[in-house]
């Protein structure tokens, strides 16, 4: 929301479209946020290993998006890898 706002405010609505590497690592990226929950569920996991898989992803992303919401620019957060 702050990006949409800084994007209107500066009159500079031109948008960097990312690249097909970054929009599939982006894909993984959110697809690796689900996977010990999956595996857990499949009983491919043990409760404990899925717990802690997903709650190590879970603070890598926290602070993926602290980072890109407290330190980047617009144009850099269109660019940033990490994004949800």
């Amino acid at each position: 929301m702050r990006f949409a706002w800084e994007k209107r405010q500066s009159g500079n609505r031109n948008t960097v479209k990312p690249g097909c590497a970054i929009q599939l690592f982006r894909l993984a990226y959110n697809a690796a946020w689900l996977l010990p929950i999956v595996l857990t569920f499949n009983e491919t996991l043990d409760y404990t290993t899925g717990f802690a898989a997903f709650t190590t992803i879970c603070i890598v992303r926290l602070i993926a998006n602290l980072y890109a919401n407290n330190v980047l620019n617009a144009q850099q957060f269109d660019t940033f890898l990490f994004r949800a």
